[in-house]
């Protein structure tokens, strides 16, 4: 009942987010430049819960994602076999008090060079929603407490420095943590993060000493410095007009970046000065993207099907440079 419910509010807001891109530049009918070759690679199972909402790209070519409604984390090899690595409890009362959705989901994960997995889960409940961590041949735990009353999304890794950052979707905040656990920090409540009535903060990169976010509801890329203190500077806007705007991933020339548009199911290729254009749309086979990852010149797009509840999918495509 509560799932269900939760399903039209998502599909409510998503299609607000599709209305609002016919504004935007016109779309592509299919792969446009500087992505070409865009083809689906693996096709997930509705049915199992396998709506894929992050991705993380491993040494040799295996890809490590959440699968959202199953509570699963799972390795996706080369070839494209799915290995399930870990299941997560489901919380007493179901998740039905999780934060805007009401159904507990895994979310945003990162590697570490020694395998590490981290990965976030929503649940809605004090004691499952957090940061966990998966070590290779191991079993998942919680490593840091965060609060029931948000949405853990999106998750990013300073390898240098130790430390998880986790957008928050419903609070409007990003949280640091440090990869031993522990108690988190609230590194950022800036307006820019905020919802605007479902979603706001949700992807998270760190790229040339900032943290970069989105925020789904206002479509905007964020910019936040990070000072030689490790606090947050000042929060810069560095690209509008992006309707449904969920995870991005950078192409390597200077703050370009691909952009997954989870709502009008497209994916942007945003320049550094902050215009846009679409690059893929459902003619490739797109089904409200989610996460977007680079491997040199190879671009992986997964879609959840959220609100076309159908063909969730990994798409790769080629990036042109």
């Amino acid at each position: 009942m509560f799932k269900k419910l939760s399903r039209s509010a998502v599909s409510a807001a998503l299609l607000v987010a599709a209305a609002a891109a016919a504004v935007s530049p016109a779309s592509a009918s299919a792969a446009s430049a500087p992505l070409s070759s865009a083809r689906i690679a693996v096709h997930f199972d509705l049915t199992k819960g396998q709506t894929p909402e992050n991705i993380a790209l491993a040494p040799g070519g295996a890809a490590y994602v959440t699968f959202a409604e199953g509570r699963q984390v799972a390795e996706i090899s080369p070839k494209g076999t799915i290995r399930i690595l870990a299941t997560l409890p489901k919380p007493a009362d179901g998740g039905i008090h999780t934060p805007a959705l009401g159904f507990p989901l895994t979310v945003g994960i990162v590697r570490a060079h020694d395998g590490t997995l981290y990965f976030l889960y929503a649940t809605g409940t004090p004691d499952l929603t957090g940061v966990w961590r998966l070590r290779p041949g191991g079993e998942p735990q919680r490593i840091a407490a965060l609060p029931a009353g948000g949405l853990p999304n999106g998750l990013a890794l300073d390898p240098c420095t130790h430390t998880l950052y986790v957008t928050d979707s419903v609070l409007g905040t990003i949280w640091s943590v440090p990869t031993t656990g522990g108690t988190p920090t609230a590194w950022s409540t800036a307006p820019e993060l905020a919802p605007a009535g479902f979603l706001g903060a949700n992807g998270l990169k760190i790229h040339n000493g900032a943290l970069w976010a989105t925020n789904l509801d206002k479509g905007t890329v964020l910019r936040i410095p990070i000072l030689r203190d490790g606090r947050a500077g000042e929060v810069q806007t560095r690209a509008t007009g992006l309707p449904g705007i969920d995870d991005f991933a950078f192409t390597g020339h200077g703050d370009q970046l691909l952009a997954a548009l989870n709502g009008p199911s497209e994916v942007a290729l945003v320049q550094s000065d902050g215009s846009h254009s679409i690059v893929l749309t459902p003619a490739d086979g797109l089904q409200n993207p989610t996460s977007i990852a680079l491997r040199g010149d190879t671009v992986y797009v997964l879609s959840a099907a959220y609100v076309t509840t159908k063909d969730p999918n990994l798409i790769r495509a080629h990036l042109n440079h």
